[in-house]
This record gives structure tokens, sequence and C-alpha cells, in this order.
């Protein structure tokens, strides 16, 4: 019985489908390609009538968008037209726009894409409208929307068709809306705060800055071998030893990794660096930016995400990795000297640790299986371990530790920064024994840039830097729990051989 009723709703659609080319062809035949349109000159969106009714009541406007919905009256109809404001109601009769435009209307899709010219007015029901005077189909749509969006079996077609919904779901719109306001706000404070905005190279003969593995590609002009960038760090600092005191860039950086509800293979990285300040720099910078954002693109400084709420009003937290895994593992690395004596705290919490691991890593290994979860309220958890911190200044009063904090929010790490290491012989150094993990089979270690030792004994001042995850940013700012949710476009694993 299953399969009969599904081989009939197959001959139903095919049947619908068949049924739309054919109006089509009709109007080509007749002259009245809507594809032939190039233009139509719109004058209101559907959120500015109804916003403004009380001095637009009367006045002519022209609208354009796509029709959600039609009920057909005999001498007189009904649609409803969406456009990127919103939907509003349009009045369509014979007597409005004539008898053989309005003969043309019957025979519209839902879906189709419609201008709509006419007088704004208030149903007797009360619904604000327009009085049609004329209607063009502009664009015909030869597909079938589905009723409830929500309802598909196969959910992952929401994320390999944004296209269909966005157009069946309001607040997936409003949740890239907010996100382009995100990052124009990001971008006005720090404009504000004297920064550059700059670009730098994407493809790379050393995907430097970070601890990924990068996707590997072959140039053929040069016949060389290039990555795609995991960080955009080390060219940014190049920067600042050229003199650019305060840059930063927003860009798409590529790792390769596994997919899960906070990653994604290519994600929106934003990175800073500000000459002649520290990593206490980037904190004040990050709690004055995350609370402009908010109060601009919100209204508040009050997050709530999944029914917890996050205030970005107070000061933010500051701990130091060590007091925070004393405070919620009871372990205090403090009084832990030796590689020995972290092993056998790691054995007695249960904590597995690699043979290559120095003490450092597994400081971070608790740090990642006790404390992260907890930090939930906005906190810079400080000073991490050296081992695991190629790339940041060590502390003048205790070397085995860093100037770097990574900021969390609701248990997620949301930034990372650094007061910068612009020591050229001690970089080396580091990139030395990142030479050596990746050795040991560490795939996502830092490889020896000499063209960065370079710019470093030039001579590079010193400086605060730091980088935003955009992608948890907007995931936390619109309420959506999977990163897929805040790409347009997320990776999909391709089906029968293309993207469907």
């Amino acid at each position: 019985m299953g399969d009969t009723q599904n081989k009939s709703g197959e001959q139903d659609l095919g049947q619908l489908l068949k049924v739309r080319r054919e109006k089509l062809a009709a109007l080509q035949e007749k002259g009245e390609d809507p594809f032939r349109i190039t233009k139509f000159d719109v004058t209101h969106h559907s959120m500015d009538v109804k916003e403004h009714f009380d001095e637009m009541e009367g006045q002519h406007v022209i609208l354009a968008g796509r029709m959600m919905s039609k009920r057909i009256m005999g001498k007189a109809s009904f649609c409803n037209i969406q456009d990127v404001k919103g939907n509003i109601q349009a009045y369509v009769a014979r007597d409005g726009i004539g008898e053989e435009p309005y003969a043309a209307f019957k025979k519209y899709d839902v879906g189709d894409i419609v201008g709509i010219a006419g007088e704004v007015f208030r149903t007797k029901m009360g619904e604000i409208s327009i009085h049609a005077s004329e209607v063009t189909l502009l664009s015909k749509s030869l597909q079938i929307l589905p009723e409830k969006y929500h309802g598909l079996v196969n959910t992952d077609l929401r994320y390999r068709q944004r296209y269909t919904d966005l157009i069946m779901n309001a607040e997936v719109k409003d949740t890239f809306i907010k996100r382009s306001q995100i990052v124009s706000a990001i971008r006005r404070f720090l404009d504000s705060q004297g920064f550059m905005e700059v670009e730098t190279p994407m493809l790379v003969s050393n995907a430097g800055g970070a601890a990924a593995r990068p996707f590997e590609t072959h140039f053929n002009a040069l016949d060389e071998d290039l990555k795609l960038r995991i960080s955009l760090e080390l060219y940014l600092k190049r920067l600042i030893v050229g003199g650019l005191e305060r840059v930063y860039e927003i860009g798409r950086v590529f790792r390769n990794e596994g997919l899960d509800t906070r990653h994604n293979p290519e994600f929106t990285l934003m990175e800073l660096y500000q000459a002649y300040t520290d990593y206490h720099g980037m904190m004040d910078l990050t709690e004055k930016m995350y609370r402009f954002v908010a109060q601009e693109v919100l209204g508040t400084t009050t997050i709530t995400y999944k029914g917890t709420e996050m205030d970005l009003s107070r000061p933010f937290e500051r701990i130091t990795m060590v007091d925070a895994v004393k405070k919620y593992a009871g372990v205090d690395f403090g009084e832990i000297h030796t590689l020995e004596e972290a092993r056998a705290a790691a054995k007695d919490k249960g904590i597995a640790y690699e043979e290559r691991h120095q003490k450092g890593d597994i400081l971070n290994l608790f740090f990642e299986t006790f404390v992260e979860e907890h930090l939930i309220q906005p906190t810079f958890l400080m000073d991490h371990p050296v081992e695991i911190s190629p790339l940041t200044k060590r502390k003048p009063d205790n070397p085995d530790y860093v100037e770097r904090f990574e900021f969390f929010m609701n248990g997620w790490e949301m930034a990372n920064a650094y007061s910068e290491l612009n020591d050229p012989i001690d970089q080396r150094e580091r990139f030395r024994m990142q030479e050596e993990q990746f050795a040991q089979g560490d795939e996502e270690a830092n490889h020896t840039d000499e063209d960065f030792l370079n710019a470093l004994e030039i001579g590079m001042p010193p400086t605060g830097g730091i980088g935003y995850g955009i992608d948890r940013m907007v995931m936390l700012f619109t309420d959506s729990p999977a990163i897929r949710d805040v790409l347009l476009f997320p990776t999909m694993k391709t089906l029968g051989g293309k993207d469907q």
C-alpha cells in the first residue's frame, strides 16, 4: 500500500510540474515570456507600507515578491506577496486590472514572482493590503514549494537548498540578516577605534598561526604545492612590522577537520593586531566590542541561549588556567613541578595523555576535561602553558606560562588572544619545537616560516592580537543550535555525485 501511495504521489507531482511548464510554454507562444523581463521598478517593500500605513493610506505603490498564497473568488482574488522585509496581502479584482490580465492572473502559481502596482488600503477585516491596478508576472516558478518546510523527512535538505529554506522560514532569513548586522557592527566598532581593515592571502605555502590540518592544493602555473590558510595571523603580524599599527581582517579560513555543531571546515575568522599593547588590552577591547555589538544588533547586553542568560554588562571574569583547574578539578598545578608529577595526577583523575605530552599539555587536558563546560558567563581564561602557545610571549615572572587568554561564553571558546611573541630568536626555537612535535605525529603542529622570522628580525613592536570565531558569535546572538544554522551554505557530503 505504501509503495502504491508513493508512486501515486510521484505521478501527481510530475503532473503538477508538467502543468507549470505548459503554462510557461503558452506564455512564450503568446510573446509573454516572463524570463524576457529585465527590470521592474519597485518603490516600496511590504514592511514600509505596514509600518507607515497612516501616512501611506491611499498612496500608489509598486512592490514585487514571491506569491506565497492565492485565493480565487470569482471576479476578485487575494494573494500574499513575500519580499525581503516580510509579506503583504494584495487584492486583485477583474474591475481593477482588466478582464484579460485578470484571466492571466488566475493562472499564476504559488511560487511565481510577481510585481504589484496599486493603492494602499485596509480591508473590512482590518488587514493592510494593496488594491492592485496592475499585476506583472516577473518570473515563473517551475517547482513546487513545500507547504510546511520543517515537516520534510530529510532535514539536511534545509541546508542543501538554503534558497528554499529562506523562502519558507522567516526565522532563518532573520538569522542571516542579524549575521550581516553583527559583522557590520564589528566593523563600525573597530573603525571607530582606529583599526584598518586589510586582506591577506588565502593560498599560502606555509599554513601557520594555528593548530590545525590544512587543505592542500596545487598551483599549475608555478608547479607548486600550496595550502589554504588555517589562520590570518602571520601575514597580519607582518603588517604590524611594516608600521600599520592597528589592523584587522574578517575572512574565511579552512581547516581539514571534522563536522559537528560547532565546526565546519571553512568558517569565518576575524583577527586583529594592535601595536604597543598586550593581552590585557585585548581583554578590554573584547569587552567593549561584545557590548557594543549586542546593544547595536539586539538592543540589549543580555544574551539568552537555549534558556541560559549571559550578562555582557558586568566586567568579564578573569581567571588563570592553573586557578581554574584547581577550582573545578581540585588539582593544583602550581604545586606540580615535573612531568612525572603531572602524569601521576592525570592517571589519578583518569585523563589519557600521549607520550609526547609535556606538563603544560597535561594541564590543558585537565582544563578541557574539567573546566571548559563551566565557563558559561563571559570569562577570560588566562595564562596558558608555553607548550601549547608557540606564538605567544612568556610571562616575565613565570616563563613556563605565556600571556595568553581564551574568551569563553556558554562553555564555548569564542576568541583566542596573545601578547604576541616578537623575539625572533625565541620564535625560531618555538618553531623548532613544533617541528619536533610534527615529526612525532602531531599533524596540527606549526612549521618554520622563514619569511615571518625575517620580519621579526626587522623588528616588531610589543603587540596584542586576538582571533574571534564569528560563526560562534552569531550562533549565540541568534540562539542558533548549530554552526550550519548560521552558514548560508554549510559543507555537506555530496549525494549521487552532486549536491542535492
